[in-house]
């Protein structure tokens, strides 16, 4: 599963009401929201490829890049995110090569060492480090106790949801309808 559907009216408000391909300095208001929820942003590019948040390069885990995914599909006007994500150490390059450009609608912000766009992973490279939990939409009324009666047969584990979605979560009673929740699977 390398495309990820969000509800595009719900999440944070990045953008002042424009469409996200609208925005020139999309990537770094994306880099720059994901550092305030937390997660890391170094070896990690974002740009927009024909209506979807392409968020590429390389995580520490899985647990890292499913966070990281739903952190920024939960921004208001994105409606899919595409993974290309893997987990472990970007490679090394000798001498820096100039960053190129995806195309010319899509430019990826590169903070890091330049890297060029050839060799950030793709969506086949992603599918390696495939996505384990599922994702919940939050309706009107729901808890994350609710969902985990539903999704665990357990209401006690709502913990358990909240965990998997710090730092994005700071308090386990403010979700909101429209958001998207990382569920993971039970430890056995």
């Amino acid at each position: 599963m390398g495309l990820f559907s969000f509800v595009a009216s719900a999440g944070a408000k990045l953008f002042g009401g424009k469409k996200p391909s609208e925005i020139p300095n999309l990537s770094a208001l994306v880099r720059e929201h994901v550092r305030k929820v937390g997660l890391p942003v170094d070896h990690v590019h974002y740009w927009f490829e024909k209506e979807v948040l392409v968020a590429a390069g390389w995580v520490k885990d899985k647990a890292t890049k499913e966070k990281l995914i739903v952190a920024v599909g939960n921004v208001e006007g994105v409606d899919q995110v595409e993974d290309r994500l893997v987990v472990g150490a970007p490679p090394k390059f000798d001498t820096p090569a100039p960053a190129a450009t995806p195309s010319p609608a899509a430019t990826p912000i590169i903070a890091e060492a330049p890297i060029p766009v050839e060799a950030l992973p793709t969506r086949e490279d992603a599918e390696k480090d495939a996505f384990e939990s599922r994702t919940h939409v939050v309706e009107k009324g729901d808890t994350l106790s609710k969902i985990a009666k539903e999704v665990y047969g357990n209401a006690n584990k709502y913990m358990v949801i909240f965990e998997a979605n710090k730092p994005m979560l700071a308090d386990p009673d403010k979700i909101y309808p429209g958001q998207v929740l990382r569920i993971p699977p039970l430890e056995k």
